[in-house]
């Protein structure tokens, strides 16, 4: 059947149409406005302008008339939802879940009016995540959850998939396939990446051990925002040194972090408890590796839906995104950020990490530790106390592992959590100390040799 298949010129289309506007979309890398970005970025960005302040008001009333529904579910049950189960596994979510979107709507209502105690809508915490974050995930949100299922619904991942399984297998014990969210992370966007995993999860792609893994290990930096830290850090002139000392950190940490508790001890079975099956991968005595990926992708081609099938999902994906998961980040990211704005907590739990860097030579290493637990509550606090250090190679030094640590709860931790990816808070946490505890040393090496 699938011999038959390879030679149908509509199997073969369906293949390359959508694929080739997905990568065209995801994965091009083209020149913007003075930075590296792709073209998915461009039209979120362009949505961003076009919607202007507005986008601030409809965010607000999305999280608000999530955390009303959702309680509307949970007091009254309505009969409807059965009739829906898409809408019933938004909405009736367990009293944790129902709590966070009563929080994220309470921390949203007062920062958008701008009432109540400074500490939740201050620049520094609510204001930064309602202003900054949340408009540019609504409409990556939007794009991205749209246009996904040109890359996972018509082979695309099948043949890239069988191609990188003789790298990923081995490198990262990670199906080939995974280096396609790493790629759409790196250059577009970390959410990205999130919301492929997790779908590719959900559909039982990935086990619970990779989602995790690709989740906590390949959501990747995009190469615009890193410009954006080294540039906060006055150092852009070394954008590049940095790029690639962030990549090696970041390929060390993808090596060995996985082979450690608590991603070590995830299980290798799907998200209905299967266990995962060793032949999946294996390539037919007689097939060469383009061949066998070819055929797969076709055959999943030729077993897509049409186009209002692959609409309805992409509008699913938006659904999902926009009122399961922007909540989460309003609540979880105010309350991170208040952590590392009026407490101290954070400064305690760099104390350790003095030794470590006095040890690596690394100047100013008191100031230095201030800066490095609390990039786990937001990925740009670290540059921005770092902007007062005197030491050029220790401003580096913070930049690159501020970039490199990758979970921050003002958006990748909390869009983690917000997702089926089955990871909790405090395996968030050891997952980030062991991050910066491998890069640490890597990055500080670097630096020595670049000043």
């Amino acid at each position: 059947m699938a011999e038959k298949q390879t030679h149908n010129i509509k199997t073969v289309l369906t293949f390359l149409v959508p694929s080739i506007i997905g990568l065209l979309l995801f994965m091009t890398p083209i020149s913007y406005q003075d930075a590296i970005t792709i073209p998915i970025a461009i039209v979120s960005k362009g949505l961003q302008n076009l919607l202007g302040d507005s986008i601030v008001a409809i965010v607000t009333a999305i999280v608000v008339i999530t955390a009303v529904s959702t309680l509307i579910c949970k007091l009254a049950k309505p009969a409807i939802l059965d009739r829906y189960p898409f809408f019933r596994a938004l909405l009736d979510v367990s009293p944790m879940w129902t709590l966070i979107r009563i929080l994220g709507a309470i921390f949203i209502v007062l920062t958008f009016t701008g009432t109540g105690p400074e500490a939740i809508h201050s620049g520094n915490t609510g204001a930064l995540v309602l202003n900054d974050l949340l408009p540019v995930l609504f409409c990556v949100f939007i794009f991205a959850g749209m246009l996904l299922p040109l890359l996972l619904n018509f082979g695309l991942l099948e043949l890239f998939g069988t191609l990188l399984t003789k790298i990923m297998r081995p490198v990262f014990n990670l199906p080939g396939r995974s280096a396609i969210d790493c790629m759409a992370s790196w250059l577009g966007d970390g959410s990205v990446g999130i919301l492929m995993t997790s779908k590719q999860y959900e559909s039982r792609f990935y086990t619970q051990r990779e989602a995790a893994v690709i989740g906590t290990t390949f959501s990747a930096v995009s190469i615009t925002f890193s410009l954006v830290v080294i540039s906060q850090v006055k150092l852009e002139h070394l954008f590049v040194p940095f790029y690639l000392t962030v990549c090696l950190a970041g390929v060390i940490a993808a090596i060995v972090v996985p082979k450690l508790p608590p991603l070590s001890w995830k299980k290798d079975h799907y998200i209905d408890e299967t266990p995962r099956h060793p032949d999946d991968e294996v390539i037919p005595q007689g097939k060469g590796v383009f061949a066998w990926g070819l055929e797969l992708a076709l055959e999943k081609a030729g077993k897509a839906d049409g186009i209002s099938h692959t609409l309805k999902d992409g509008l699913k994906n938006v659904i999902d995104m926009i009122f399961g998961v922007i909540p989460v980040v309003m609540a979880i990211g105010t309350v991170a950020l208040m952590i590392a704005e009026y407490t101290p907590i954070f400064n305690y739990l760099g104390m350790p990490f003095i030794p470590l860097l006095e040890l690596l030579q690394v100047p100013e290493a008191t100031e230095a530790s201030k800066t490095i637990v609390v990039g786990f509550a937001d990925m740009f606090i670290p540059s921005i106390l770092a902007s007062s250090i005197e030491s050029d190679m220790t401003r580096f030094i913070i930049a690159a592992m501020s970039v490199t640590q990758l979970i921050y709860m003002s958006e990748v931790g909390a869009l983690l959590i917000g997702s089926k990816i089955p990871v909790n808070i405090a395996e968030l946490f050891v997952v980030f100390i062991l991050r910066t505890l491998v890069t640490l040393p890597v990055i500080a090496g670097v630096a020595h040799l670049i000043f």
